[in-house]
């Protein structure tokens, strides 16, 4: 359908946007301020090992990223019709709190500051996700009056 393939070729440029705006902002924002604390973690100097630092960086850019697709995913879910914009606003809280045990899970420290630099995007982009949720359910809610 000529629909499916608009959004297909927006779709794909902006999840790619999604994931490199998420894996630089762990690259360039959450690692300098993790590394230091991890590599001095409890007084005790660390060395590191190419294949091991390598691993650690790349899966947190990675899961980072990941998480950054999440608008694009709501907004996908919302148009499917599988998402209601209204519950995603009434629920903000407990949204808030599972995205506080998702940022402990992915911080790589235990440190409440690193965890903080994950939740706030986090929080951030599900807001924007309500937004897009308004959209794609506005356009879905025209698709029914014109069919």
């Amino acid at each position: 359908m000529p629909r499916s393939k608009k959004f297909g070729l927006l779709g794909i440029p902006l999840a790619t946007l999604l994931f490199i705006g998420g894996a630089s902002f762990a690259y360039y924002i959450m690692m300098p301020t993790a590394l230091p604390f991890l590599l001095n973690f409890m007084g005790i100097q660390a060395e590191l090992r190419p294949h091991s630092y390598f691993a650690f960086i790349t899966g947190v850019m990675f899961w980072i990223g990941i998480a950054f697709e999440f608008p694009l995913i709501i907004y996908v879910l919302t148009a499917m019709g599988f998402v209601k914009p209204q519950v995603l606003k009434e629920q903000w809280r407990l949204a808030l709190v599972l995205i506080a045990i998702i940022s402990a899970a992915i911080t790589p420290t235990v440190d409440p500051v690193n965890m903080a630099l994950v939740m706030l995007p986090m929080s951030l982009l599900y807001f924007i996700s309500i937004g897009l949720s308004y959209i794609a359910f506005s356009e879905r809610e025209k698709q029914k009056v014109h069919a």
